[in-house]
């Protein structure tokens, strides 16, 4: 399958989790999840992973519920957006690995993990750090974060780099533009 066209089915399927995510998980308005209470956010994160079927324990659903709430306001990011990733990425699998290597919730890849580590306020210690879900989440959230910055605010571009990496999209987008250009 063509990379465009991958790129498009990528960010398509997020968009539609998304809605979903923004459906499933309430309340839905920016404003309003800053006056709730962790306290009432955690147990609706609790809930909407449930539904997914997820084979986790207690604790450690609660541990990544916490976890996703507190770096998605650190970071800035909606922790709906933060859930939809998961989804698509992992499927909200902790011991997720891809072909080329992602690894945990996430997806993120331990070569650039080790750069984005000390930024998310996280020891590397190796891969394995990735395989813990705090962790990962920090580092996850905090690459995507980054993202957002780095292509202007636009979810939809930093979704594209988040899934097939910064440097690849910027690649594909120039020889699209280098494209467009010739004709």
């Amino acid at each position: 399958m063509p990379v465009q066209k991958r790129l498009v089915l990528s960010t398509a399927s997020v968009m539609v989790l998304l809605c979903f995510t923004f459906v499933s998980v309430h309340p839905t308005s920016v404003a309003h999840r800053e006056r709730v209470k962790k306290e009432e956010i955690v147990p609706q994160i609790i809930s909407h992973v449930q539904d997914q079927n997820v084979n986790l324990e207690e604790d450690e659903l609660k541990t990544i519920a916490e976890m996703v709430y507190d770096e998605s306001i650190k970071c800035g990011v909606d922790y709906r957006l933060v859930l939809a990733i998961m989804k698509v990425e992992s499927n909200f699998k902790q011991n997720a690995v891809s072909e080329q290597g992602a690894r945990g919730l996430l997806q993120v890849k331990p070569s650039l993990a080790k750069y984005i580590a000390p930024d998310a306020g996280v020891k590397w210690r190796g891969d394995k750090t990735l395989d813990e879900p705090d962790k990962n989440i920090k580092i996850g959230v905090h690459f995507f974060s980054k993202l957002v910055e780095d292509f202007d605010k636009n979810i939809t571009m930093a979704l594209h780099a988040y899934h097939v990496g910064p440097t690849r999209l910027r690649t594909i987008l120039t020889e699209k533009r280098s494209h467009r250009n010739a004709i």
